[in-house]
């Protein structure tokens, strides 16, 4: 939309125009029927509780990418995802501010808690709206680091959050590292929860069998050396992975396993079976 030239209706035309987008950004997602929570700004503590908080620290100001914003601390709902006024109660401070920056007036910068490449506000919602409805693509922030079990990457609606929960509960009882833990994924939570209880169940039986103690990091790493990779090893040899991850074609299997020999051994004569029953 063009400037008028007159920065306080400019402003007011900011307003009306993040406030249409806003209307029309919902309807389109309820014609599309997708999820409430896709508008919705991640919540920081929930997004935390989730990974795990491990510590935090303050790094300063810096500039940062508005795009990277994702959520707020307070659970604020005069704003959606992406920022715009969900409603005409903010408008008389929004238009305050606007008509500042466009008169260049001095802002103060924003704060916010840094999580992995996600940013979530503490302080500064109608700066930020505003920034993004005059077309900006950074704004200076006040910012502390704060570093989680799991790293962030992947989180992009509150949905997101159960598989990080899952996977975070998972870890704390097969406490994988490395090449090991990066290779264990699942898409559905809940299969975490069931994975982790056949990982206890399998370590059990391997300190029934060497008549010693093994502690959760030892059982994991001789779960994942010892099972996992040879039973993935033969599966992808008999082209019996297809789209699943390796971890869910490894539930699936052993799930058969049990449903056909009841037993623990893996031959060749197992694999062509679980292969006949594919087909």
């Amino acid at each position: 939309m063009k400037e008028t030239g007159f920065p306080r209706a400019d402003a007011e035309n900011d307003f009306l125009r993040a406030r249409r987008g806003q209307v029309l950004s919902r309807l389109s997602t309820w014609l599309r029927r997708e999820p409430d929570d896709v508008n919705i700004m991640l919540p920081f503590h929930e997004v935390v509780e989730a990974l795990g908080y491990l510590g935090e620290h303050r790094i300063g100001l810096r500039v940062i990418k508005l795009d990277s914003i994702a959520g707020t601390v307070d659970r604020s709902r005069d704003f959606d995802r992406r920022f715009r006024p969900t409603s005409a109660r903010v408008r008389e401070r929004w238009e305050r501010l606007a008509l500042a920056a466009r008169r260049g007036e001095e802002i103060p910068p924003i704060e916010v808690y840094r999580v992995g490449e996600l940013h979530f506000i503490i302080d500064g919602h109608h700066r930020v709206s505003v920034a993004l409805a005059q077309g900006l693509s950074t704004i200076e922030a006040s910012v502390t680091v704060v570093k989680t079990k799991l790293d962030p990457s992947g989180i992009r609606h509150r949905g997101d959050l159960i598989v990080k929960d899952y996977r975070r509960l998972f870890l704390e009882r097969v406490p994988l590292a490395g090449h090991a833990r990066a290779s264990v994924i699942v898409s559905d939570p809940w299969d975490y929860a069931k994975l982790g209880e056949h990982v206890e169940a399998w370590g059990f039986r391997l300190m029934q069998d060497e008549g010693k103690f093994c502690d959760r990091a030892s059982v994991a790493q001789r779960w994942f050396d010892e099972e996992f990779v040879p039973v993935v090893g033969m599966l992808r040899q008999a082209g019996l992975v297809g789209d699943r991850t390796d971890a869910e074609a490894y539930m699936w299997v052993a799930a058969e396993r049990y449903r056909l020999i009841r037993t623990h051994r893996w031959d060749d004569e197992v694999i062509e079976r679980l292969r006949s029953r594919r087909q």
